[in-house]
């Protein structure tokens, strides 16, 4: 299924994105927001960095699993939604939450995320597991899943403590793979027409795995996220090629997420 997507033409202006080890800089510097019509307006997606995207749909503003300081969030509105999947600092960025403006913003999150979250933030929070779902504020918010393959006791990713997560907005389903293999659940989804699917080892997938997944349950959009880099087990135009070469239809949207990335 094809999208009309408008894509800006150029680099929104805006200095140098901070990495996770350093200070951030004064402002960023971000890929430029893609546009996808639905049926209540436009759906606006704002790559940031690694795993963080915010999404502006029919008035609301959602960020996923922000992070690298709160200078990669400037001239962004301020969040309705805060979706964060994982405890790792890469996605539960806590450093980067006291420093965003929070305080009107409902954060979505599984249970161990929760019980790492500041006191603060307690009142203003809900949990997801596995499977459950919500709506609120005008879009569905849906938890799966997400894991290491095979299953183990010492897994860095375990069934069950974090969210994968498909968002309902409108006519339009997205899906936010967090950190996870290319698992039954994964393979099953059915009618994504956004994705962001992570690629990194040893943490998640190569870029084989990541290819196959998006293969089993085909996206309208593919947008591969959490790769840190360009090259080797995070090539994305290997990617790119290998899904294409199994399915034309699919239109993978490669974008820069790390712009001081070599």
């Amino acid at each position: 299924m094809k999208f009309p997507f408008l894509l800006t033409a150029a680099l929104a202006a805006a200095p140098l994105l901070a990495s996770a080890q350093t200070a951030p800089p004064a402002t960023p510097l971000r890929a430029a927001p893609d546009q996808l019509a639905t049926r209540q307006g436009p759906l606006t997606v704002q790559p940031i960095t690694h795993g963080s995207v915010v999404l502006t749909w029919n008035g609301k503003t959602i960020y996923v699993d922000p992070y690298g300081g709160a200078p990669a969030y400037e001239g962004l509105a301020a969040p309705d939604v805060v979706l964060i999947t994982d405890i790792h600092g890469d996605h539960l960025d806590t450093s980067t939450l006291a420093a965003l403006p929070l305080n009107q913003a409902l954060l979505l999150v599984p249970q161990a995320v929760a019980d790492q979250l500041p006191a603060d933030y307690r009142g203003r929070v809900r949990v997801l597991r596995n499977g459950q779902r919500l709506d609120t504020l005008g879009l569905r918010v849906t938890a799966v899943p997400m894991y290491n393959l095979p299953e183990t006791a010492d897994s860095r990713h375990p069934k069950g403590r974090g969210n994968g997560y498909v968002l309902k907005l409108g006519d339009k389903n997205v899906y936010l793979s967090g950190d996870t293999e290319d698992t039954a659940e994964m393979r099953a989804l059915r009618d994504i027409d956004v994705a962001f699917v992570c690629m990194n080892l040893p943490y998640t997938m190569d870029v084989q795995q990541a290819a196959q997944g998006v293969l089993a349950f085909r996206p309208g959009i593919v947008y591969p996220y959490h790769y840190r880099g360009q090259k080797g087990l995070s090539d994305v135009e290997s990617f790119r090629k290998s899904v294409n070469a199994g399915n034309r239809k699919i239109d993978v949207r490669l974008r820069n997420w790390y712009p001081t990335a070599p």
